[in-house]
């Protein structure tokens, strides 16, 4: 037998995944309406499946949700709140790992899928959640390769051919300083020389071509 713990409060929203569960004649479902009901079932079943939405809860925040988790290791999780933060997404996905996403807009067919990988021991995530995920990711991939004010204005002078030693003295700097700006210059444009960086800066418009020589 497989024990799920439905925890949400939405009425419609329970309703139809009580129905979802009882489909399963290997399942057994209690409904929990608050907190202290959710650990007395788990501490019951350590094994259970937890479909919950804990913004209906009285769980306080984020952190309190993880180490209600993280303190029940065995269970499985089903979150579908359409309230889930990207960075409590992550920490779910990439830290925790037991523990599918179904956002409740979702189709019905989605918590099909995620009940029966459940029942298997699999997470599963919804294409929603998967595209928030990857976006952030591809998001923070570009972030990372924007070079600063001050990045931009020293390949500026590498691309003018100036030395090290030159471009500190003109911006007060040291010449170890100007030495790690320039090395997070070549690992942000994922380059290994200043020529390849030069190149890559006028091919990206960061400095015009016509004002500078390599």
């Amino acid at each position: 037998m497989v024990n799920f713990i439905l925890a949400d409060n939405q009425e419609l929203t329970a309703y139809a995944l009580k129905t979802l569960i009882r489909e399963h004649e290997s399942a057994t479902l209690h409904h929990v309406t608050d907190k202290e009901q959710l650990l007395k079932q788990l501490q019951a079943d350590e094994k259970s499946i937890v479909i919950i939405d804990y913004t209906l809860f009285n769980i306080q925040d984020e952190e309190q949700l993880l180490i209600i988790i993280e303190r029940f290791p065995k269970a499985l999780w089903i979150m579908t709140s359409d309230d889930l933060t990207v960075s409590l997404m992550r920490k779910l996905v990439y830290t925790v790992r037991h523990v599918s996403i179904v956002f409740k807009d979702s189709p019905l067919k989605l918590f099909h899928h995620a009940i029966e990988y459940a029942m298997r021991g699999e997470r599963y995530l919804c294409q929603r959640a998967a595209e928030v995920l990857i976006c952030q990711q591809a998001d923070e991939e570009l972030h990372s390769k924007v070079l600063t004010h001050t990045e931009i204005e020293i390949l500026r002078g590498v691309a003018q051919g100036k030395t090290t030693k030159e471009i500190a003295y003109e911006r007060y700097s040291s010449i170890h300083t100007v030495n790690t700006h320039k090395k997070n210059i070549f690992r942000k444009l994922q380059v290994n020389t200043a020529h390849e960086a030069v190149k890559y800066a006028f091919r990206a418009g960061l400095v015009d071509p016509s004002e500078f020589y390599i």
